[in-house]
């Protein structure tokens, strides 16, 4: 390849930012995808890993619950490649790209292998509630590198002023809460304590404890999101945007709840939700921290 086909700097930044935002919104859809597998009980569909049935497709064995887990295994091993991708060209590009960049794509690579071997550990141990918890965890925190990778490429926080110190670490907190949030969901979701608290009076304390965990974490980004708007133009989206997807997840929790888990699309756009709002507090936290030091919000 002559040195006049390469892509420009800013050409490669565009695909990689492409590239990056696309895997972003697939790594969304796998977490609702996973959903569905667990509200379907599709997670011992297939008894075997990595092949289902032992085959690549199977063929007699198909039906619903078979498909969502083998179609959720195929997604997954997409988005995995499409991360290589990303880590390969990322410590290609290395000297044109944000330094942070090349870190983040081979840490989310890592990552979901990490995500693989938990996804197999889920079959072969069949279903402990450990690892399933564990197998969400994970699915989130390559949400939340993605997302910053994305943002870092998009170079959108070197163009603007930041918030401010005490917001950052404000921001922070909102994201750390999110995903304790996200954790105790997870938990109460592996062992199914939300249908056995409604129809037997058992593993209430799961129920309870994801729901008073709630209020502090949808209090804090409604009250936090509207002020970031107000004052910080370059966040105005992406803060306006957590505080709906914080008003939907309420939401979706009361009509889950009051549907008795009836709905199964229910159950999983409310865990759909949380991955976008870890997302969306990721972002928000990185064009905090990667902005200049001039100050639009106090001067902390």
């Amino acid at each position: 390849m002559s040195v006049l086909s390469l892509p420009s700097v800013a050409a490669r930044r565009t695909l990689l930012s492409s590239l990056s935002a696309h895997l972003l919104v697939a790594l969304i859809a796998l977490v609702g995808v996973g959903g569905a597998t667990r509200v379907m009980e599709a997670g011992l569909a297939c008894p075997d890993w990595p092949l289902c049935y032992g085959a690549l497709l199977p063929g007699r064995q198909m039906n619903l619950q078979v498909f969502l887990e083998w179609f959720h295994r195929l997604d997954a091993f997409f988005v995995a490649l499409g991360l290589l991708a990303l880590a390969a060209t990322s410590f290609l590009w290395r000297r044109d790209l944000p330094r942070a960049v090349p870190a983040l794509a081979a840490a989310s690579l890592v990552m979901v292998v990490v995500q693989a071997a938990l996804g197999a550990l889920t079959v072969t141990l069949l279903l402990p509630f450990a690892v399933v918890t564990a197998h969400l965890i994970t699915a989130l925190l390559l949400v939340a590198l993605v997302s910053i990778c994305t943002q870092l490429l998009l170079g959108a926080p070197a163009a603007s002023r930041g918030p401010g110190r005490w917001w950052t670490w404000l921001l922070a907190l909102l994201l750390a809460m999110a995903f304790v949030q996200s954790l105790l969901g997870g938990l109460m979701a592996s062992q199914w304590a939300a249908g056995r608290c409604l129809s037997e009076g058992e593993a209430c304390r799961w129920l309870l404890a994801h729901r008073l965990g709630a209020r502090p974490l949808a209090t804090a980004v409604l009250a936090v999101a509207p002020l970031l708007a107000w004052r910080w133009p370059s966040g105005r989206l992406l803060a306006v945007f957590s505080a709906l997807a914080v008003l939907v997840q309420v939401a979706l929790g009361v009509f889950s709840l009051r549907l008795s888990l009836s709905v199964p699309m229910v159950t999983v756009a409310h865990q759909v939700g949380a991955a976008l709002l870890v997302a969306l507090l990721a972002a928000l936290l990185t064009r905090s921290l990667f902005s200049p030091c001039h100050q639009e919000l106090g001067h902390g």
